[in-house]
């Protein structure tokens, strides 16, 4: 251990991050306000990572400095935590975000240190001294937490620190998957007893936590670890019902255990994971390419990106299996409406967690109609009807819940995986993947009819119907089997059993 509580330390720090810190101190140090570099961005500088939020302690009320800091920068403020004066900056620079944090030191730098979560973000520079000095600045360390950064442990300062701040549960977790460290056994058995707590959290601070955890490779991986630490079914108790609901001999695990399975599946189908129960010819045979890794990597809201998303609806696509359970006199157990039901669940989850509507809607939508992708065909490479429908119905989460459905087969099957069936569903889901990429590329189709037509030419009143037969025009054009507005009016005519008014 450390026997000094500052020393020297030699780091490096980019250009642009020492330009914006300069131009804070600036603010500062007009009014006389000591600050120090603190937390998550003092042990990003020293494990040499690219810093992406900076965390800064002021001694004064920091509700007032990020105001004004917010204001000098042209960026826009958030408070935070008004009862313990956090303010957020949110500030664009150079085409770069940024936020930044502003704490206030209550009794002198030391004493903030130690209320902190863990060793490893309880150090701190002066910010004046790491501007005079930025390749050796003094470090303040009054807790070790360099050695424990050297050793790649998390350890919580004290037995205190999880019922002070309990999203601190989750954020050891977030931290030891994200770096690549081991969470010190004293402070596991800490979370273990303190786990319930969790459920106190706002959920939009267990909301960022979760993104973040689930952005990273493994996803699978540090949900079981969340598991293991009872933190999983305290965040989502609905989960926690599917243990020990047995499935239908096809299925390997029951409902729970299957659905940790599907995240690992996910994980494995976007080169981010291993799965323990194929050989090189199951992976050969999924679709990929950069086109699909960048869908996978667009973000779809504040921290959150399709590939995230992805992995909690591979958790929760199962959550109303419990609810929807049945078993007939044969014997066999299904589980009809799950997926409707299932949908609902979720969305009262999202609601919960703060997520957005639109993150809401792409969960809901996929755990919706997560069985779909097996039902576009029963025999052979489904149709262009079949293929336009399904991504009429799932929207903008139409890939994504092709890639679900692959991953969805590997975690049903587990060891009993059969590779020729595995391949036919792979190649389904490549074929539809390949026609949508295809259809992407071309302009689109001309509308052949429009409401205007069913009025003067099938003297028709408007109406719900109009919508219908509309539609029905479209999906016979996207199945090639209309092309012209003859035809069109022909199909209409014909299909619909429209009669022909005397203006045709």
């Amino acid at each position: 251990m450390c026997s000094s509580v500052t020393r020297e330390v030699k780091i490096s720090i980019a250009p642009d991050v020492l330009s914006l810190l300069t131009r804070i101190h600036q603010h500062l140090a007009d009014r006389g306000i000591t600050a120090y570099l603190a937390g998550g961005m003092v042990r990003d500088i020293l494990l040499g990572r690219d810093v992406e939020d900076i965390d800064i302690a002021v001694a004064g009320n920091a509700l007032a400095v990020t105001s004004e800091i917010a204001a000098g920068l042209g960026g826009r403020y958030f408070p935070l935590d008004e009862e313990n004066e956090v303010g957020r900056v949110v500030l664009s620079v150079a085409d770069r975000k940024w936020e930044l944090d502003f704490s206030t030191i209550e009794d002198g730098i030391e004493q903030d240190m130690a209320r902190r979560d863990f060793t490893i973000d309880a150090m701190a520079i002066e910010l004046a001294e790491l501007l005079r000095r930025p390749e050796s600045p003094m470090l303040i360390d009054p807790l070790h937490g360099e050695q424990d950064l050297n050793d790649s442990i998390i350890r919580a300062i004290s037995a205190s620190a999880f019922p002070a701040d309990p999203v601190r549960l989750l954020r050891a977790v977030r931290l030891a998957a994200e770096l690549s460290f081991t969470i010190h056994g004293e402070t596991e058995a800490l979370i273990r007893k303190y786990d319930h707590l969790i459920g106190s959290v706002a959920g939009e601070r267990v909301r960022e936590e979760l993104l973040r955890l689930l952005v990273l490779p493994h996803g699978g991986q540090h949900l079981e670890h969340l598991e293991e630490l009872g933190l999983l079914g305290e965040i989502f108790p609905e989960l926690a019902q599917t243990k020990g609901v047995t499935q239908p001999k096809e299925h390997y695990w029951d409902v729970f255990e299957h659905s940790l399975r599907t995240v690992k599946a996910v994980d494995f189908l976007l080169r981010e994971g291993d799965w323990d129960y194929a050989g090189p010819e199951v992976m050969e045979a999924a679709p990929w390419s950069e086109e699909l890794a960048q869908h996978f990597s667009r973000e779809v809201g504040h921290g959150s990106t399709r590939k995230s998303l992805l992995r909690l609806v591979a958790l929760l696509h199962d959550i109303a299996k419990p609810k929807t359970r049945t078993v007939e006199e044969s014997g066999r157990t299904r589980f009809l409406g799950h997926a409707r039901e299932g949908a609902l669940a979720v969305t009262d989850i999202m609601e919960r967690l703060r997520f957005s509507k639109r993150e809401t809607k792409l969960v809901e939508l996929m755990v919706r109609h997560h069985l779909r992708p097996t039902q576009m065909s029963q025999e052979g490479l489904p149709t262009p009807r079949a293929i336009y429908r399904y991504f009429r119905d799932t929207g903008e989460v139409g890939i994504d819940t092709l890639f679900f459905s692959l991953a969805d087969h590997l975690a049903a099957r587990g060891k009993n995986l059969d590779l020729a069936h595995w391949r036919e569903h792979a190649e389904v889901m490549s074929y539809v993947l390949a026609k949508h990429a295809e259809e992407e590329k071309l302009a689109p189709p001309p509308k052949l009819v429009d409401g205007h037509d069913l009025i003067d030419i099938f003297g028709l009143s408007p109406g719900p119907r109009f919508a219908e037969i509309l539609e029905a025009v479209r999906e016979a054009q996207a199945a090639g089997e209309i092309s012209t507005r003859e035809e069109a009016l022909n199909y209409i005519e014909n299909t619909l059993n429209i009669r022909l008014s005397e203006k045709k």
